[in-house]
């Protein structure tokens, strides 16, 4: 999983990625200090992973990852060249969702490009420099198609459908709300790597005093959620400068620190758990004593593409899948004895995949 982390200069945004990822990104109290992006890769937090591996005393433990990709910070007018411009939104296309950090929090020591706090309006200055980023790459396209499109069905069809959504983008609003018509259109129109098509998660950057009641008095994150919900949008509060102290610390520290704050889970846990619940994923786990390992898979896939993500080979010659669910191979410390119980399934290629699986694919090719 692949995440583009957006939002102005000095909200938190890079603070946020340094200790998320510790890749050491410069982080200052000016804007656009992170002039290259900086990609960090960091592991998905899953109890359930090292359980097993410690139960099979595995020489490899090897957790799902997130990449993580940090963007200068935009300001209004970035599309027109203000600031850096846009020149790095490319580097976020691939990504699978955005996390826009959003600042919730006043501090008259930290200077906001607008001279005052306000998520909403801050929300409506990125949307529109990724809308105009989507322009321009349509725009482009179009321009090739141009001449195509005189001697050419497919082409035509193709410019009709682009003009369409060019117009839908220059109203104001968001690729993610435009329907095509029909499946392959709206596949088609997923293939461009529009900004404004990606699922949006909101990170509301808050003060330590806000982050103990999960922001429920902070008006400014009260805004941000009604705003995601409308947008059918992800949003979790977080503190950046926390999550900094956090990560700064041994991490046989860090979960006390976080209980010393009434906190029951990291700002990483939070982003972990968001970003899965928007795009609809979910783990399964593999464990041996070569190797435990966590598998990140859409909920709804069925066995062999499961088993497709660890081989092709396994999807091409599936037979079964011996599963069980890790709770029971926990409790019953070995694979031969949850099938004692009657706990270990043999399932086909219609089984739909459970998060917490543990599976043993069989496959002949």
């Amino acid at each position: 999983m692949k995440l583009g982390i957006v939002g102005l200069p000095n909200v938190g945004k890079s603070t946020l990625f340094n200790a998320i990822t510790r890749a050491g990104a410069e982080a200052a109290n000016y804007p656009f200090c992170t002039i290259d992006p900086n990609v960090g890769v960091v592991a998905v937090p899953d109890e359930r992973l090292q359980l097993l591996s410690e139960l099979y005393h595995s020489e490899k433990t090897t957790p799902a990852v997130i990449e993580f990709v940090d963007i200068a910070g935009l300001v209004k007018g970035a599309s027109k060249g203000e600031g850096l411009g846009n020149q790095f939104l490319s580097n976020i296309r691939e990504t699978d969702a955005i996390v826009h950090v959003v600042r919730c929090f006043e501090d008259p020591n930290v200077i906001h490009v607008d001279g005052s706090v306000d998520p909403l309006r801050d929300i409506e200055t990125i949307n529109l420099e990724l809308i105009f980023s989507d322009l321009d790459l349509l725009e482009r396209r179009m321009q090739k198609l141009k001449k195509l499109s005189q001697n050419d069905k497919e082409a035509k069809a193709e410019l009709m459908l682009l003009s369409e959504l060019y117009q839908y983008l220059e109203s104001g609003k968001l690729a993610i709300g435009f329907d095509a018509g029909d499946e392959d259109k709206n596949a088609f129109v997923d293939s461009l790597d529009l900004l404004t098509r990606k699922p949006v998660i909101y990170a509301c950057n808050v003060s330590e005093d806000s982050l103990s009641d999960d922001g429920a008095e902070n008006p400014h994150v009260q805004k941000v959620r009604g705003y995601a919900k409308e947008t059918g949008s992800g949003v979790f509060v977080i503190s950046a400068q926390i999550e900094q102290e956090i990560s700064e610390l041994p991490e046989e520290e860090r979960a006390e620190y976080l209980e010393s704050l009434g906190l029951s889970e990291s700002g990483l846990d939070k982003i972990v758990r968001a970003s899965y619940s928007l795009l609809g994923l979910m783990s399964f786990l593999t464990a041996g004593e070569k190797e435990s390992r966590a598998w990140t898979i859409k909920k709804g896939t069925k066995a062999p593409q499961a088993a497709g993500k660890i081989h092709s080979d396994f999807e091409r010659g599936f037979i079964k899948a011996e599963v069980v669910n890790y709770k029971d191979l926990l409790e019953l410390k070995s694979l031969s004895a949850a099938r004692e119980k009657g706990l270990v399934r043999m399932e086909g290629k219609d089984y739909v995949m459970q998060d917490g699986d543990v599976v043993l694919f069989r496959f002949n090719v």
